[in-house]
This record gives C-alpha cells, structure tokens and sequence, in this order.
C-alpha cells in the first residue's frame, strides 16, 4: 500500500469518526429536549394543582357557594363554546357552497 493509500485511509477513518460523533450529539440533543418537554410539561400541570388548591383555600366565600359558580361559569362557558361551534358550522357550509359553485363554472368553462 502506498503512503498516499495509506492517507486516503486514514482519511475516511476520521470521517466515519465525525459522523459517529456528530450522531451522538444528535441523539444525546433530541434526549434532553424530550427530557426538557416533560419536565416542562409536569412543572406546568404541578403549578396548575398547586394554584387550584390554593384559590380553593384563599376563597373569600363558602365552599358550595364557590363550587356554584364555578358551575354557573362552566356552563355558561359550554353554551358560549357551543353558539361559536355552531357559527363555525354554518359558515364552513356556506363556504364548501362558494366553492362548489365555483369549481361547477370552472368546469363549465
């Protein structure tokens, strides 16, 4: 084998090197991005429990009257969520109309 061989060998050698390494880093990244995420994740429900309770606690009314209107406010949030559902419906429909008039002239030209 001739010196020059020898080089290109070597060469490659420390290419695979660099692939090895930098898909290392690659997959070491995409693990403590997945690990970030759900910690994320469980700091943000843990914080959503520990602020409940402690609204629950520092209330200024009665608990039945709070659970009252936490219902009264739930449901009027359902209702509120259910008139929008049904806008949204209707003006899908309205549009898949236009469009079907529309594609009905395009084809009729």
């Amino acid at each position: 084998m001739t010196k020059h061989e020898d080089e290109e060998l070597e060469f490659e050698d420390e290419l695979e090197d660099d692939d090895d390494d930098e898909d290392a880093v690659l997959e070491e990244d995409s693990v403590n991005g997945r690990g970030a995420a759900a910690g994320f994740a469980m700091g943000l429900i843990l914080g959503a429990i520990l602020g409940a309770g402690a609204a629950l606690l520092l209330a200024p009314q009665r608990g039945d009257l709070t659970r009252r209107r936490i219902r009264r406010q739930f449901r009027d949030l359902r209702d509120e969520a259910a008139g929008h559902v049904g806008e949204w419906r209707d003006e899908a429909r309205r549009e898949l109309r236009r469009q079907r008039k529309r594609l009905r002239r395009r084809r009729s030209n």
